[in-house]
């Protein structure tokens, strides 16, 4: 073989592995909860399905990637992520100093906000006097979860639950005073049957800090974050990102 045809052959090779890799690089794994209405949650067929799903899925299609969502436990979630289970986190998890020490996260894709929810009619002040001795829920590892522990684990019995689902549960069956909750899959639960009977109870919640929402990603893959910004910023422009929350909402939670 001529060298003028070494050289060729080779150029091809290297062409062809750069567009594997290229491809390799646009296969992204996302993970969700599947137990936070309606944000990520299951329809009857088990399949991912919420406002969550959707904007992972018009993301990956504004990106032209090929993604693939898996569920995962939340208590798991990001020990999952740092150990390569996944890409990345797209499960309505608040960014906060803490977690911000383990991973890394795009820009918000949401705001959300903490209320009070217990039954109409009952009688639940919200300052600390009233609260005192009542039985509060939340679920466990989210920042209405850290709120109640630190904020009034001192007056009232905590009760942290694995899912959101297991903490309204708990309201419905009476076990429960109240939740501490985010406020719009509250909302959404108060729109269902089993949470007609309930409401919110007092102002909205004062942090620290505006809760934003973001994507997970692992540290140092800023590759990854940059183009999930960049999507994000072309389906709010379009309209993409607010044809979904309107499915969802009556209001815009950008």
């Amino acid at each position: 073989m001529s060298v003028r045809k070494i050289i060729a052959a080779a150029t091809l090779a290297a062409t062809a592995l750069v567009g594997t890799q290229a491809l390799a690089g646009d296969k992204i794994r996302i993970a969700t909860e599947g137990a936070y209405a309606p944000f990520n949650m299951k329809n009857e067929q088990g399949e991912l399905i919420g406002f969550d799903v959707e904007i992972a899925k018009a993301l990956c299609a504004e990106m032209k990637a090929d993604c693939t969502i898996v569920e995962q436990d939340w208590d798991g979630m990001i020990p999952a992520l740092r150990g390569k289970k996944f890409d990345a986190i797209i499960a309505s998890m608040s960014i906060t100093e803490e977690r911000l020490r383990a991973i890394d996260f795009t820009d918000p894709y949401y705001t959300n906000a903490l209320a009070f929810v217990a039954a109409q009619g009952a009688e639940f002040k919200t300052d600390k006097a009233s609260l005192k001795g009542k039985t509060l829920g939340a679920q466990r590892a989210t920042i209405a979860g850290q709120y109640l522990e630190d904020e009034l684990g001192d007056i009232v019995d905590v009760k942290l639950y694995d899912t959101q689902d297991n903490a309204y549960l708990d309201l419905a069956s009476g076990r429960l005073d109240g939740l501490v909750s985010d406020k719009f899959p509250a909302y959404d639960w108060m729109r269902t049957d089993a949470g007609k009977s309930y409401e919110f109870k007092g102002d909205e919640i004062k942090t620290a800090t505006v809760d934003k929402i973001g994507i997970g990603i692992r540290k140092g893959d800023n590759e990854l974050k940059e183009k999930f910004n960049k999507a994000l910023k072309a389906i709010v422009q379009d309209g993409t990102y607010g044809k979904i929350n309107a499915k969802y909402f009556p209001f815009s939670i950008y």
